[in-house]
């Protein structure tokens, strides 16, 4: 029995792949028609292989709450979304200007402050901000850039549109799952890829290992690049051990660094003490360094802020960087936009209401049941109440924990996310979607062909995160123009 998309109903919502029921977008054709030619057996047989693929190859997240069994296999739907390529190129320069605009934003919150003190960026933000580091006043990092990897997460609304959901600025994760992602479908669907031309992400090791290298402070060929990890019980350590592998870099955990007395780094061998340019920390902020930050931390590296503030090592993303990493401040970026560059924003953000501002406030709390509320700086789907889907008693504690701390809390209208068909039980489903595209920046900027579809996997969920259920696809940027 092969699969009818005439049976296949979006219910209204926008979907990556079918327009009505029986009707597939022009760019996903050949691969609806493909499906349709496959029986139950054959698609069960694809999953299956993808199954192996991903325990074959060691792809997993790791779930606190799990005790003993730290490790997960990375939960994967075989079937890919598709984007065209003439949309992409409007997400990707929105993608560059935005990544600009922040940098901007970050370099002169440290120095300047003129945003400030033209009022275009409220002080009492800034003032109240969590992770404004007093300790990065006055650096000026090499080619101005503070946030080098962003993950800013997308989504689609009901008339297909792109929104920026929020940007991920202090240690974005996601992009080792994008990379497997695209190996898995290729060992699934081999055949696809000779029909479709599909851009390629497998450049982006290489492409992070050149900006990694662009921002050594010596002048060396091949300098000395090492990927920072917290260790083995991160749940992004898969990612971390992933990379170094794939840019050839050391794996180190912060009692493999030292700082001496000449205020450089230096990597514990075999051989001796090895002077490291670039620290790829994957440790938040105030991990990193005990003398500049939590003294209790055994993670980080004593001393790393003095040599990063005397310019002998370079630090990504650097610390401070996240004081854009703030829902309240995604609120100001179409500003900082403006006020920059001298442009319009490219992409747009989700309306947001601000609780800490009386009359948004009021709103807010009027409208509670219909909005999604979130805290400013908390991650994956944590902390956050959608309100259609919520129960009278929790509306009632969330507003007191606005009313308590308003600076803490934006809210948002539930938008209609986009869907896309998703294996359920052996036959095809909507659900819900996102999308974190990843963007470097360096001497120059590059933005990857796609990026980590995060989807829904439970029924008429919005959640997409992984530890809360979620899964993925594998993201295409297909070229229409020159398909076959």
């Amino acid at each position: 029995m092969s699969i009818d998309w005439k049976a296949y109903d979006p219910n209204g919502f926008y979907d990556e792949l079918i327009s009505a029921p029986g009707i597939p977008r022009p760019a996903a054709k050949t691969l609806t028609d493909y499906l349709r030619s496959l029986g139950d057996a054959e698609i069960h047989e694809r999953k299956q292989a993808a199954e192996h693929a991903i325990m074959e190859m060691g792809i997993s997240f790791t779930v606190y709450t799990e005790g003993g069994n730290i490790d997960r296999a990375w939960p994967f739907d075989i079937i890919p979304r598709i984007i065209p390529r003439t949309e992409w190129r409007r997400v990707e320069a929105g993608l560059r200007q935005r990544l600009t605009a922040l940098n901007m934003f970050i370099s002169d919150i440290y120095n300047e402050q003129r945003i400030v003190k033209d009022k275009i960026f409220p002080a009492e933000i800034l003032s109240q901000s969590r992770n404004f580091r007093e300790q990065c006043r006055g650096i000026q990092p090499t080619h101005g850039v503070w946030a080098h990897i962003c993950g800013s997460d997308l989504v689609r609304d009901a008339d297909g549109s792109f929104y920026v959901l929020e940007d991920n600025l202090r240690v974005p994760s996601g992009v080792s799952y994008m990379l497997e992602n695209r190996q898995v479908t290729k060992r699934v669907f081999p055949e696809l890829f000779e029909n479709y031309s599909i851009q390629p992400v497998d450049e982006y090791p290489s492409q992070l290992f050149d900006m990694l290298a662009s921002l050594s402070p010596r002048p060396l060929d091949y300098p000395e690049v090492v990927v920072l990890t917290p260790g083995i019980y991160n749940s992004a350590y898969f990612e971390h051990a992933y990379l170094a592998q794939r840019m050839g870099a050391e794996l180190v955990e912060g009692a493999d660094l030292v700082v001496c007395d000449d205020d450089c780094v230096y990597m514990r061998t075999i051989d001796g003490l090895e002077r490291v340019d670039v620290i790829y920390r994957r440790i938040d902020d105030l991990f990193l360094d005990p003398e500049a930050f939590n003294p209790d931390s055994m993670l980080g590296v004593p001393g790393v802020m003095r040599a990063w503030r005397a310019g002998n090592v370079a630090l990504v993303n650097a610390p401070g960087a996240g004081v854009a990493d703030d829902k309240v401040v995604y609120a100001f970026v179409p500003k900082m936009i403006r006020y920059y560059l001298d442009e319009e924003p490219i992409l747009s953000n989700v309306p947001t209401y601000l609780c800490m501002d009386d009359k948004e406030r009021e709103h807010v709390l009027a409208n509670l049941d219909q909005l999604v509320v979130k805290p400013a700086n908390e991650s994956g789907g944590y902390g956050m109440i959608i309100g259609p889907h919520a129960t009278p008693t929790q509306l009632e504690e969330f507003a007191e924990l606005i009313k308590r701390d308003p600076r803490n809390y934006i809210a948002q209208p539930t938008l209609k996310l986009s869907t896309s068909p998703t294996l359920c039980d052996g036959h095809l489903e909507p659900r819900h979607l996102d999308l974190r595209p990843f963007v470097l920046q360096g001497v120059r900027t590059d933005v990857t062909a796609g990026g980590l579809t995060r989807v829904a996997l439970r029924k008429g969920s919005l959640v997409v995160n992984s530890s809360q259920g979620g899964g993925s696809k594998d993201t295409w940027i297909v070229d229409t123009d020159t398909r076959d």
